[in-house]
């Protein structure tokens, strides 16, 4: 690759720069170009159906001003101005916004098409770019500049005819962030001579980052730049719009408000030419996650997805940031079990959000907390767990859930995908749940030997490998007494390390499920569980499973053996 054909973007010496130090506190003005700058940038650009819908999502998102298109450029995009004005479309605090070229016929086109609009924004641009400038029009400086002062002047003396439209002018040097920026600073500031904008009667400098050519702190220098040398400052909205090609263009839109810009223009999504625009999701839900306003309404993410998808024929990536399918997923062990611990601390009432791996809470957007966690082979006892508690009530202690988790992870790695949570459940149950082979209790009663319960004695027939067995011991509870009765049949000690249980109304018409841990006396450690009616019996059959399983690994061990002495 030959990196030498391309230069370095040269930056702008402002070695006082504030921009840095500040913080973005509130919400911009935001505008959308979803219709204009994204639909353009479509292979198959939106029909007038499609775009109506469009408008109407975004009013009903919260946006105050919505570029609509470029009504001079084709009949499909005059159309549609006239179908939103004629057809009531547009409430009386949104304002429509329309771009033109420095053009007298485009410019007359323009307010053809906008006639009977209540508030309206008029977009004037032309490029300013030295490569423009150069090699694509071959116009001077004063050229370009006589250009721009060409339209505005139309386009003031336009708006006087039409008093009945209240409206607003915006100038944007198309390729700014190629401009240098004395340049970009005298050509904005005689339109600005033109406009003569008031504190009544403010106009927009917009000011793109049409080709994103160097890294965002560099483009908040611009910035800063223009807002310091912009005349009547305190009447201009400083606007933004930014542009992906570089991959941060929320990046620069944020530092560009940092340096005192007052207006955003992007998309939802960043949809637009090229790599496309700043995000508006991005933006406006980086702002929510710190505590601020984002005078959108983000709430319902599905719905956008819908609407955007079915609009343009693209798709959200699963990992865009905030809407994509596994942006609230983890399938790390690591990161499953964090989130499990900072959930159950949520659910204490804590004051903030705070839950490890999860900056927003999915709810507020209007997803659910489902796909939080996901298994694979990369996943670990937390994520189990998890899924577990939050699908079916089971709470599984703590050593059982590392058990757990080894084998459910190891089965999905061995079906080398990953597994939902109704196969999870399926896996337990076959290899935790009221396993009855080769012991299988049939029947059992107990009473007290004194008035605590504190020695109890059990009687019980079982079976074990398909011979019936009548078996009676004491023990300090119903689980000890039922382990020490069954010592002598099996031949082997049996220690209980933990019992648990609790009611639950999932899948089955059990009340009671019960866990219990066991320990051999070569120290190994078997984990069952068991469902009844009664907790009781619950926790017997708890104890049949962890038995079952040790008596498996028993014979597997005896038959490892037999085959290294026959080798």
């Amino acid at each position: 690759m030959n990196y030498k054909k391309y230069k370095g973007y040269e930056t702008i010496v402002l070695e006082d720069r504030i921009w840095p130090s500040r913080k973005i506190e509130k919400a911009p003005q935001w505008c959308s170009v979803d219709l204009r700058d994204g639909n353009q940038a479509l292979i198959t650009p939106m029909g007038l159906k499609q775009k109506l819908r469009f408008f109407e999502y975004l009013v009903k998102m919260g946006f105050k001003t919505i570029e609509i298109g470029f009504p001079a450029a084709s009949d499909t995009e005059y159309e549609f101005t006239r179908t939103l004005i004629e057809e009531g479309y547009i409430p009386d605090d949104v304002t429509i916004q329309v771009l033109t070229q420095s053009r007298i016929q485009i410019i007359n086109k323009t307010f053809e098409a906008l006639k009977g609009a209540k508030n309206a924004v008029v977009h004037l641009y032309n490029s300013t770019s030295t490569l423009q400038r150069e090699v694509v029009f071959r116009n001077s400086k004063e050229e370009t500049i006589e250009l721009a002062v060409f339209g505005a002047r139309a386009i003031k003396e336009l708006a006087l005819k039409n008093p009945e439209t209240n409206f607003t002018f915006e100038y944007s040097p198309e390729s700014f962030t190629g401009t240098e920026m004395d340049f970009a600073a005298e050509i904005c500031n005689s339109v600005i001579d033109v406009w003569e904008p008031t504190k009544d009667k403010k106009v927009i400098i917009n000011l793109p980052s049409t080709v994103e050519m160097a890294t965002p702190n560099t483009y908040a220098d611009q910035i800063e730049y223009m807002c310091r040398n912009l005349k009547s400052r305190e009447n201009v909205i400083v606007s933004l719009h930014a542009h992906n090609d570089r991959g941060t263009g929320v990046a620069a839109t944020e530092l560009g408000l940092m340096a005192g810009a007052d207006r955003v223009e992007g998309t939802l999504f960043g949809n637009g030419e090229r790599t496309g625009n700043a995000d508006i999701l991005n933006l406006g839900m980086n702002l929510y996650t710190q505590g601020i306003n984002p005078e959108l309404d983000f709430s319902d993410i599905n719905s956008m997805i819908e609407i955007y998808e079915e609009s343009t024929a693209m798709s959200v990536h699963p990992r865009h940031p905030y809407a994509g399918d596994l942006v609230f997923t983890a399938f790390s062990g690591s990161h499953q079990d964090a989130i499990k611990k900072g959930m159950a601390r949520m659910n204490k009432q804590a004051k903030y959000w705070e839950v490890p791996y999860l900056p927003l809470d999915p709810k507020d957007i209007g997803k659910s907390y489902e796909p939080i966690i996901r298994i694979n082979s990369q996943s670990g006892k937390g994520g189990v767990s998890f899924i577990l508690e939050q699908n079916y009530g089971l709470y599984i202690p703590k050593d059982f859930q590392k058990d757990a988790g080894r084998v459910i992870t190891a089965y999905s790695d061995k079906m080398q995908t990953e597994i939902g949570a109704e196969e999870i459940y399926e896996v337990f149950l076959k290899e935790y749940v009221d396993i009855r082979t080769p012991l299988q209790l049939n029947y059992h009663k107990t009473q007290s030997v004194d008035s605590d319960w504190d020695l109890v004695f059990i009687e019980a027939e079982i079976e074990y490998n398909m011979q019936k067995h009548y078996v009676q011991a004491e023990g300090n509870g119903v689980v000890s007494a039922f382990c020490n009765s069954l010592k002598e049949i099996l031949d082997m000690e049996i220690d209980i390390v933990d019992y648990r249980g609790h009611s639950m109304e999932y899948g089955t018409k059990a009340k009671a499920i019960s866990y219990i841990e066991l320990k051999n006396e070569s120290g190994e450690r078997f984990y069952g569980a068991g469902t009844s009616s009664s907790v009781g019996k619950s926790s017997l059959r708890a104890v049949v499973s962890a038995i079952n399983k040790m008596i498996l690994a028993q014979k597997t061990k005896d038959i490892d053996t037999e085959e290294e002495e026959i080798a």
